[in-house]
């Protein structure tokens, strides 16, 4: 009976560690820091431990679930795309009931660390969760889809206030269409890699429906909103100097980041994707951490 057990829960550990790298956790890096944005600034100062943890508790378990409802969905094309026919769903190493379980304790954890919020968090969480399975779907019906991608990841700042404070903010809201714009740039820009393929299976993205060319155009366009709409949350939050002078760098990487990747050579765009991104979310959260501390 022990030996059942023991071999059980390794099979159970190793499943888990699998559906982690498929999910690829360690890329709630995107999202966390516009979280955590969002707290200190409904705060204005440090938040309490409580809210602070179940904010990050909720946003790991929501963009998990997410990925992996996003994976179960696509099984089917993955295992078409010479690019994701390596994901564990496609090879076996996972099972789809694994899968579904996963994202059923996903959903459970989100509505619970929502609940401990506030009341309103727990009544939207519901939304939360549809919205981030909407997505996964999005792409057989319209090129759309990077920016509906965007709008839930832009929930990110929007849940980070209203964890404190259970009202609707100006601040909160702009942040909300920064992060949305910013996503679908750089999803738009992801998605240059699987155009031919996304083409040929019936699928909808800007770079499959419209081309390489105007795929860039729309990701630079995106991207420009993404400035202006941070800086006027920026101002609608009261920030200062240390705030602007880190979003003009955060500009300045977004325009190095368009400067790597042109129709003739789409090879950095794995850099400009991960690295970049990722170093403008944390880094955007420092500088407003910085100006609301000093």
């Amino acid at each position: 009976m022990k030996d059942i057990l023991c071999k059980y829960l390794k099979k159970l550990w190793e499943n888990t560690v699998l559906v982690c790298r498929m999910v690829k956790i360690e890329h709630s890096i995107f999202a966390l820091p516009f979280a955590y944005m969002g707290v200190f600034l409904a705060s204005g100062t440090w938040p309490e431990f409580k809210p602070f943890a179940l904010l990050t508790v909720a946003m790991v378990a929501v963009r998990s679930f997410a990925m992996a409802v996003n994976r179960l969905f696509d099984i089917n094309i993955d295992s078409e795309n010479p690019r994701t026919r390596t994901r564990p769903l496609v090879t076996g190493e996972l099972t789809p009931f694994f899968t579904f379980c996963f994202i059923a304790v996903c959903a459970v954890v989100f509505v619970f660390a929502c609940k401990g919020m506030n009341e309103l968090c727990y009544k939207l969480s519901f939304f939360a969760l549809g919205w981030s399975a909407f997505y996964s779907l999005t792409k057989r019906f319209t090129m759309l889809c990077h920016f509906v991608l965007g709008s839930v990841l832009g929930l990110a700042p929007v849940a980070g206030w209203l964890c404190v404070d259970p009202n609707f903010s100006l601040p909160a809201i702009l942040f909300f269409f920064g992060v949305t714009f910013w996503v679908a740039g750089f999803d738009i820009l992801y998605a240059t890699q699987d155009r031919k393929f996304d083409r040929n299976r019936g699928l909808n993205s800007v770079p499959a429906n419209l081309g390489i060319q105007k795929a860039l155009t729309i990701s630079t366009f995106s991207h420009i909103n993404t400035v202006i709409f941070f800086a006027l949350a920026g101002l609608a939050a009261g920030l200062g100097w240390i705030y602007f002078s880190t979003l003009a760098v955060v500009g300045g990487i977004l325009i190095f980041e368009h400067q790597v990747i042109s129709a003739e050579d789409m090879s950095r765009v794995n850099m400009a994707f991960f690295t970049l991104n990722g170093v403008i979310s944390v880094l955007l959260f420092l500088g407003t951490f910085a100006d609301i501390m000093v």
